[in-house]
């Protein structure tokens, strides 16, 4: 892995090394001097959640982006999807969004995009990486560039806004419909109320109050508890869940039960496939989607190809088959044929789209997929070794895999933005894969636990 850019960009607590004042300017810097290299000055849209450090972040990266000879346009607070459907709407050289999404309010992060609005290339972050660790112009920017205008910000909001209303809402009715909203207090706070009133909806707001300080706190995707039991309290028709910067986003049906985004996945696809628009019958996952995702879709004669975690490696792989769906179970879904990135706005109109052209509710459409009883355990390491160099490691997961045989799964991987490791074990009964799961957990806290 590289020092800095994990699979999704640069995370780390605000004000700490590298998402200080003087590294932030340096990552504005390089990003504007190597686009400089492609042609004229270099135009980079910025847009961020609402932590409290998300502003002098934007500061920072607009002094040293200007600095380096670009002109930045500032979206102000706007989900990441949002940054990316700019890039590519006004042909942006790039785009950067100051978000840490599902982490709490004292991290955060920085995502770069290219003007396709996908994620930007490797080589574009090994060049920046290179150059903040030679020093270049770390302490030689001062703050000179003139403040984000509040009407620019407005005007492209409003652009993110009308695009998700016209053409991805394109003759959606939503009149009869309730939806409970769970904004956590991030990046869609102001956006995804007055979508989806505006398309007719009887909207109920919920954690859409940010103080600087409450993003994800106890609310959003993280924490359904609250989303399930307003959608009971209102007998709203479904409830929606989006993430800090709302790339993701996750369910409650009319009864108050959980949709993830394995369920989610298996919703799109049957509507996609019934309506021949399911390319070659295949969905992409990656190897965190729940087994029963797999069984129901073979069932319904549907292929699922699986990649590494990350919605990069989706997207290659959805990219690479000309494939029509993908996502993973933790709500970021992608619909390349609407957006290249994962999107929870899209995601939500999507499945609403299906639930009424069907007829049927979302507890009705998710029938047919079983979640088989999963566990996922995080263990803080010091240090991130290849768990085949670690041969205690290696003999306590031969033999979960013997006693799970071919009934059940383990997955053991990294967090690629945490010192993580991480065990997700799969199988028929929760008491029995718990206690395999903290078995494994043991044996890696003696051996790398932080």
């Amino acid at each position: 892995m590289r020092p800095l850019f994990g699979t999704d960009g640069i995370r780390g607590e605000a004000g700490q090394f590298p998402l200080d004042t003087p590294t932030v300017r340096a990552i504005g810097f390089s990003l504007a001097q190597h686009l400089a290299k492609t042609g004229d000055r270099p135009e980079i849209v910025i847009g961020r959640d609402t932590r409290e450090s998300g502003d002098w972040i934007e500061q920072a990266l607009i002094d040293g982006a200007t600095h380096g000879g670009g002109k930045c346009l500032s979206a102000g607070i706007i989900t990441t999807p949002g940054v990316a459907f700019l890039t590519r709407k006004l042909d942006a050289d790039a785009g950067v969004v100051i978000s840490a999404s599902h982490n709490p309010y004292q991290d955060n992060g920085i995502k770069i995009f290219a003007p396709s609005g996908q994620k930007m290339a490797d080589s574009v972050e090994q060049v920046i990486e290179a150059d903040i660790f030679a020093g270049v112009n770390k302490d030689g920017i001062s703050s000179h560039a003139k403040a984000p205008a509040p009407e620019q910000e407005a005007k492209l909001q409003q652009e993110y806004l009308a695009f998700l209303s016209v053409q991805i809402g394109e003759g959606l009715d939503l009149h009869s419909l309730k939806i409970v909203i769970d904004c956590a207090n991030g990046a869609s706070s102001a956006l995804a109320p007055q979508l989806f009133k505006g398309l007719g909806a009887n909207v109920v707001a919920i954690n859409a109050a940010p103080d600087g300080r409450n993003i994800n706190l106890n609310c959003g995707s993280l924490h359904i508890d609250s989303l399930r039991e307003q959608v009971i309290k209102e007998n709203a028709d479904l409830g929606v869940a989006f993430d800090g910067d709302a790339d993701r986003s996750l369910f409650v049906d009319e009864r108050g039960e959980f949709v993830d985004g394995d369920a989610t996945l298996w919703v799109l696809a049957s509507y996609l496939r019934t309506h021949g628009r399911l390319n070659d019958n295949t969905v992409v996952a990656t190897v965190m989607s729940n087994i029963g995702l797999e069984i129901a879709l073979r069932s319904a004669g549907i292929k699922l190809i699986r990649t590494d975690v990350g919605d990069k490696y989706v997207l290659d792989e959805l990219l690479r088959l000309n494939a029509s769906l993908g996502g993973e179970q933790s709500g970021h879904i992608i619909l390349p044929a609407l957006s290249l990135a994962g999107d929870g706005m899209i995601t939500a109109l999507s499945l609403i789209r299906a639930l009424r052209d069907s007829g049927k509710s979302l507890g009705q459409m998710t029938a047919g997929f079983q979640r088989y009883p999963q566990i996922l355990l995080n263990v803080r390491v010091r240090e991130k070794r290849p768990f085949a160099d670690l041969p205690s490691v290696q003999a306590a997961v031969r033999e979960v895999e013997e006693q799970l045989g071919n009934k059940g799964r383990l997955l053991l991987r990294y967090s690629g933005t945490e010192p993580l490791a991480r065990v997700m074990i799969e199988g028929e009964q929760q008491r029995q894969i718990d206690s395999f799961a903290q078995k494994i957990v043991s044996v890696i806290e003696r051996e790398i636990g932080a």
